[in-house]
């Protein structure tokens, strides 16, 4: 099977999951220092009601997988349907997540989220290992149930009971871009407010082939794939970003222009994410040795698969 063909069918499989509808949740803790960490999860499950246990999954690339998987105890937040911006906000990178939060302490010194459908407060029962995730156990300690409406996922998109059916239905959408290089030259392109992007293309009904094919005859039709070197997921936008290296033996193009590696640093690019590709294809280029990235806009591990010779 070609890289191609397991990024679609990543990407399918990652659609199949999504057409289970599930609710959205907080899961939440506090450092042996009282530092409140918490994090987005729609993985969450009811497991037994004898001992009463429940469980999360989290993934092993997030910042806070190593203070929740020697965590002694947890909570699990079941957002309120008008609790969308507090799910946006453990989405996303932040340095205090709950600077503008109304929240309370748990008896097990977990943050428990004002105003929520329900809370669990939980003892960490077993953590499993399952593949990129981990799995969190919790036995239940005490909970608490307000009754309110839950806020709903569904194949990449929030919707609640009041929203109709016709809104709920989409999926993440998943963007081609193309690291297009000559020796020491990128090919970028400068958007209308003077940042500096890759060129791309939003995937449609054709495919990402096809995707990658329009790139290169919009911009440098000479040019041809090498292989993925970026997979990652941004998490606030609920778009999923597929790079492909590729190389071009003519270093003019119809559109954009090439950049020199060197002067990167003098460029202002359209997101953090993107800058800190570059910097690593800078790295990567004048090694020889590259790799392919997986995860989201902020973490994220590089396998080494490409080695040449200097």
């Amino acid at each position: 099977m070609s890289e191609m063909d397991t990024i679609n069918k990543i990407r399918e499989l990652r659609d199949a999951f999504g057409s289970f509808m599930t609710g959205v949740t907080v899961v939440t803790t506090c450092t042996d220092d009282g530092t409140a960490l918490g994090f987005t999860a729609n993985s969450f499950a009811s497991v037994s009601l004898d001992p009463p246990l429940l469980l999360v999954s989290i993934a092993k690339t997030s910042s806070n997988y190593h203070h929740f998987a020697k965590a002694q105890h947890f909570a699990i937040n079941i957002l309120a349907e008008e609790q969308k911006d507090i799910s946006n906000t453990f989405a996303r990178p932040s340095d205090d997540r709950f600077a503008n939060l109304s929240w309370k302490t748990s008896q097990y010194q977990n943050p428990i989220i004002d105003h929520v459908s329900a809370w669990f407060d939980c003892t960490t029962y077993q953590i499993v290992d399952a593949g990129d995730h981990a799995i969190l156990i919790g036995q239940v300690e005490n909970f608490a149930s307000a009754g309110f409406a839950g806020l709903g996922y569904y194949r990449g998109a929030y919707f609640t009971p009041a929203k109709s059916s016709t809104d709920v239905i989409s999926s993440m959408k998943v963007m081609m871009m193309a690291l297009i290089g000559h020796e020491n030259q990128i090919l970028l392109e400068q958007t209308a407010d003077g940042k500096w992007t890759l060129p791309h293309l939003l995937v449609n009904k054709d495919g990402a082939e096809k995707a990658l094919e329009k790139i290169f005859s919009v911009y440098q039709p000479e040019a041809s794939p090498s292989f993925i070197y970026s997979v990652y997921d941004d998490i606030t936008t609920q778009q999923q970003y597929i790079a492909f290296l590729c190389n071009t033996p003519v270093l003019q193009a119809h559109k954009g222009q090439f950049i020199d590696l060197n002067d990167l640093e003098q460029l202002t690019f359209v997101d953090s994410a993107l800058e800190s590709m570059l910097m690593r294809y800078r790295k990567e280029n004048y090694l020889k040795t590259y790799g392919v990235y997986y995860g989201n806009q902020t973490t994220g591990t590089v396998r080494q698969i490409v080695k040449e010779e200097v």
